[in-house]
């Protein structure tokens, strides 16, 4: 089984029985994965690393696509290595970042993942210890994210993102930040020019459905089943 959900920032109540209804008997062949601003990897000190190291003997797998709050040198320190279809970083063996405009296999189904968001608190932040430039996607991310699009035929089952595209930004009553016109027009276009099934997002710290095939996750979690079983959403 498949598990998705929202920002987790660092709360190491997020992935507990506590944060997911039924997470204590998650096995071998599951996935959890967080759509950014994941949180457990901002200050290498020694708490934070005991934790990771705690998750790290968790039974099953963990992923996090990287949001814009994200220690992203640290993050990059870690081994790049292919999984599953396309790179990633490994942080722990059962722990993995999944790197942007990659598309992954996973349990039988094909995910396009695309993280960055842009930080609107940047201002109350210091550069280099609560804020990365790398926030944002850069040219050679775009490039590679269209190129393996286009490598699947523009299909995929699942797309993961932090952000979402404009016109979804707006539905959900948001206004989107020009700082990241270039990451959300990006998503628009693929959300007009890739087959999916559903769309999958944090960021805006809302559960909502949008559309029909778009879901913002923040503390619900929403299941992707084996294929021959119907998804449920799991309510905190």
């Amino acid at each position: 089984m498949i598990y998705i959900t929202g920002d987790t920032h660092g709360e190491r109540a997020r992935i507990s029985p506590a944060g997911i209804p039924g997470e204590e008997s998650f096995g071998a062949g599951d996935t959890l994965i967080i759509c950014g601003d994941f949180g457990y990897l901002l200050s290498g000190e020694t708490g934070e690393r005991d934790f990771l190291d705690a998750l790290g003997k968790k039974p099953y797998t963990i992923c996090f696509l990287d949001g814009n709050h994200e220690n992203f040198p640290l993050i990059f320190s870690y081994p790049k290595e292919e999984w599953h279809g396309g790179y990633a970083h490994r942080i722990r063996k059962n722990i993995f970042h999944l790197m942007r405009g990659q598309v992954f296999d996973i349990s039988g189904y094909r995910f396009f993942v695309m993280g960055g968001g842009y930080s609107r608190d940047r201002y109350t932040r210091i550069e280099g210890r609560s804020w990365w430039a790398e926030e944002l996607p850069d040219n050679d991310e775009y490039r590679e994210a269209t190129h393996n699009l286009s490598e699947v035929g523009m299909k995929v089952d699942y797309i993961l993102t932090h952000t979402a595209p404009r016109e979804v930004i707006r539905r959900m009553g948001g206004f989107p930040d020009p700082h990241e016109a270039e990451l959300t027009g990006f998503l628009e276009w693929v959300m007009h020019e890739v087959d999916f099934r559903r769309w999958f997002f944090g960021h805006w710290h809302t559960d909502k459905e949008v559309y029909g095939k778009f879901r913002a996750l923040w503390f619900d979690v929403e299941t992707i089943p084996e294929k021959n079983e119907k998804s449920v959403d799991f309510l905190r």
